[in-house]
């Protein structure tokens, strides 16, 4: 061995990937991640919503925030909110001069439908349909922006794709979209039941949450033992003026002759 050999170095950590879906916003459960558990690296994998169930599958991430619905006979999920829907409109659209809209109010406007939409339509989507679909959200966006029609979508991806000649309002009766997060049920592993706490908004020291401390549970059952543990209090002889399980012997003296009543001062 010479002196000019370096140690190797120590393997890194196993860290967490986390994919998501436009839209979505992990940071908050970033943060109380990385303070919780400095030494698991989180990294986010950002995914298109119609390629995140493939992404899960195949192992390129652990869990992601996805919206639902998924397929419950392979992943596990948590819905965690549900977004308003808005419809994105040009500035100076007749649309834009009210607070709120219905879809009977876009019956006779044009809607995009790009081919990425998230929304789950009963029938089919409000409106007129455009000549073509959109392949992206993006894609509509930009023909929204060109003054070709009008796009229902989740606020997040109005807010995700803002740009300065475009507004949105709410659609009061449209359905919304919902966020979860979500993991294969077979992979449900230590690190997953962490992130469940985290996003359920557990503390550090829940009772169902991985992080909790060991010691909490013995020092539960010793305190209970402190308290008397059968229900029974143990019975002080004769300080107290009782025989165990007797009457007060205040009122004889030994010799079973009754003393003379004290004065009172």
């Amino acid at each position: 061995m010479t002196g000019t050999e370096e140690t190797p170095a120590p393997p890194a950590a196993p860290g967490f990937r986390l994919a998501y879906v436009p839209g979505a916003t992990p940071a908050k459960w970033v943060r109380i991640w990385r303070e919780r558990l400095p030494g698991v690296p989180l990294e986010l994998v950002p995914v298109p919503a119609a390629e995140v169930a493939d992404v899960l599958r195949g192992g390129g991430a652990d869990a992601g925030l996805v919206r639902l619905p998924v397929d419950r006979t392979f992943f596990s999920a948590i819905p965690l909110y549900t977004e308003t829907t808005v419809v994105l409109v040009p500035k100076d659209h007749a649309v834009a001069a009210v607070e709120e809209v219905t879809l009977a109010d876009l019956a006779d406007e044009i809607v995009q439908h790009p081919l990425d939409d998230v929304l789950e339509w009963a029938e089919r989507p409000p409106g007129q349909p455009a000549f073509e679909r959109p392949a992206t959200t993006a894609d509509a966006v930009e023909l929204v922006a060109a003054g070709v029609g009008l796009l229902v979508v989740p606020q997040s991806l109005a807010r995700l794709h803002h740009r300065r000649d475009l507004t949105y309002r709410t659609v009061t009766d449209a359905p919304g979209s919902s966020i979860g997060l979500a993991w294969p049920e077979e992979r449900t592993t230590d690190e997953v039941e962490d992130l469940i706490g985290i996003v359920r908004g557990r503390t550090v020291n829940s009772s169902r949450g991985r992080t909790q401390a060991p010691a909490e549970r013995p020092a539960k059952k010793a305190a209970a033992s402190r308290k008397g543990g059968t229900g029974r209090q143990p019975q002080k002889q004769a300080a107290s003026g009782r025989k165990q399980g007797g009457k007060p012997q205040g009122g004889k003296t030994q010799g079973g002759k009754r003393g003379k009543p004290r004065k009172r001062s």
